[in-house]
């Protein structure tokens, strides 16, 4: 192989372990049943492609390649295993170890990562444990990453993942389709889940790049297959909402990367079959039965799809509908939006005075978009010293390179 063949096959493995690493692990998890066992064999996976494949050239299945090469990583890993007593302890895990070749799942989740996430998400284990470790081991979020999407330190996140996994471990919990009627209960963690992940994606929490768009992709393609797994009115309202926010994905950056707000989008670039599905599921999930959180926010979502401006949007009909969130999911973000939009609707000090309150409490002290909208709206009322204050706090709160450039360059304004 030629030397720019060798470098177009590390560029391949490095492409394919960032958008196809977590479905290789997911697969791993169900051939070998542990979380640590898995990940250290997809790490010599992907060596062992470093190495052979510059050589020998990409397979033609590289995601089958990979899962074939980190089984037998993790079955040599196993036989070295100084804590078996003897050899036959060691066939004896290891012939418990299907072949990925002969193993195909008849039960009703056909997909690997969407089977592990409800492993995750098992009722053994706590709320926000199932979401973190599912962030972590799914979707190979950092912890950093997670962090910030739970607005909590990211030492004390790493701690909750280390102790989920230890509880799988101890209570044996066991990497499998939930039964049928095991199914609903587990449904509100796995759509936060989801959500977080398309959060992550349509607004990194950190970085130079606004959005990841395999981290959205990847989530709305999760909403897919569960609502086709489990067609409650909460999962139509999550894949409904995700495809509606989606929909303004190429119209929230300019050319350079730089954030657009909502008010200065041009609408035309909005992908109206995003709009049309959204908004159609919308419809069906309110039709199956009372609006749970995700589908009052598509419904919020989708009066903003079909306004052909900020200036013409039904902002009390959006306000009517936070109402309602608020009195379902009470909680100091659904707060603080709906803040935003009665500034919209009443003018900015009706909302200032809602956001005022809303820090007031301390509850979104350390929550860059809280102090955003704080300067805005003292921007607007012309209340210059209060708004610079609130742009910098908000500056040094952001991780996020073009939000924090967006925040600096109106401060800018406002001190110029």
């Amino acid at each position: 192989m030629t030397d720019n063949q060798g470098e177009q096959a590390r560029a391949a493995a490095a492409e394919i372990y960032k958008t196809q690493s977590r479905r290789v692990f997911a697969t791993l998890v169900r051939l070998l049943g542990d979380f640590d066992l898995a990940e250290e064999a997809l790490h010599d996976a992907f060596r062992a492609a470093l190495e052979q494949w510059p050589r020998d050239g990409v397979p033609a299945n590289p995601r089958a390649w990979l899962v074939s090469a980190g089984r037998f990583k993790a079955i040599d890993a196993i036989r070295r295993d100084a804590r078996f007593d003897s050899m036959e302890d060691v066939a004896e895990v290891v012939e418990a170890i299907p072949d990925e070749a002969s193993t195909q799942d008849r039960e009703d989740i056909e997909d690997d990562r969407l089977r592990l996430i409800f492993t995750c998400c098992h009722p053994a284990l706590a709320a926000d444990a199932q979401v973190a470790l599912t962030l972590r081991e799914v979707c190979g979020l950092t912890t950093e990453e997670i962090a910030q999407a739970f607005l909590s330190a990211a030492p004390t996140l790493a701690q909750r993942i280390v102790r989920a996994k230890a509880k799988i471990r101890e209570a044996r919990i066991p990497y499998q389709v939930p039964a049928p009627d095991e199914l609903a209960e587990r449904l509100d963690s796995v759509l936060r889940v989801i959500y977080l992940v398309f959060n992550e994606g349509y607004s990194a929490s950190s970085g130079e790049a606004l959005t990841r768009v395999d981290l959205s992709a990847e989530a709305i393609r999760l909403g897919r297959l569960l609502v086709s797994l489990l067609p409650e009115p909460e999962a139509i309202g999550l894949l409904a909402l995700m495809l509606l926010q989606e929909s303004r994905r190429a119209a929230r950056t300019s050319a350079d990367g730089e954030l657009i707000l909502l008010a200065d989008q041009d609408r035309s670039a909005w992908n109206r079959a995003h709009i049309d599905e959204g908004c159609a599921l919308v419809r069906r999930g309110l039709d199956r039965g009372p609006a749970g959180p995700y589908a009052i926010q598509a419904a919020i979502a989708a009066v903003h799809a079909g306004a052909d401006s900020v200036e013409n949007t039904d902002w009390n009909e959006i306000c009517g509908l936070y109402d309602v969130l608020l009195h379902i999911e009470s909680s100091p973000v659904v707060a603080l939006n709906r803040a935003v939009a009665v500034a919209m609707r009443d003018g900015p000090e009706a909302g200032l005075a809602l956001i005022d309150a809303i820090l007031a409490t301390g509850d979104l002290d350390d929550y860059h978009l809280a102090h955003a909208a704080q300067a805005d709206l003292n921007r607007r009322l012309g209340r210059t010293a209060q708004a610079c204050a609130a742009y910098q706090r908000a500056i040094a709160l952001s991780r996020q390179g073009p939000e924090r450039r967006f925040l600096q360059r109106r401060l800018a304004e406002l001190q110029g």
